[in-house]
Parts: structure tokens; C-alpha cells; sequence
């Protein structure tokens, strides 16, 4: 059986599911800078899925502090 290949990057919806939040909280935090911001890619919106994570794990700053999410 072939495993489904883990995402890279997400929508709002399935990046606050990982966050077990609303996406309405999920959206309203990344427009206080809370957590990152999207990536477009194609016309798509986007979150980069090892953002969310170095933020949970403490391993970034908030948006706004270096360049790590740029």
C-alpha cells in the first residue's frame, strides 16, 4: 500500500485544523502577525507547513522580526 505523500504546504482551513482552531481565529492571528503569512503559488493561498511548526516548537520569531518567513 502506497502512503500518501505528507503536505508541504496547506490551506487556512487545514493549517488551523493543525492548530485545532477556527479558521477564523487561524486567519485573524495572521493578520496580527501571530503566525506567518501565506505563500501564492499558481493563484493559490498557501501555508507553509514547516512554518507553522518552527512557531509551535519555538524555533522562529513571529513575522516581522528577521526574514525567516520571506
Amino acid at each position: 500500500m502506497q502512503q500518501r505523500p505528507q503536505p508541504i504546504a496547506v490551506k487556512d482551513t487545514t493549517a488551523a485544523a493543525m492548530l485545532d482552531m477556527p479558521a477564523s481565529e487561524f486567519r485573524r492571528l495572521v493578520d496580527r502577525g501571530a503566525l506567518p503569512p501565506p505563500k501564492e503559488i499558481g493563484g493559490t493561498t498557501r501555508w507553509r507547513v514547516a512554518d507553522l511548526e518552527a512557531i509551535m516548537m519555538g524555533l522562529a520569531g513571529k513575522p516581522g522580526d528577521n526574514d525567516d518567513f520571506e
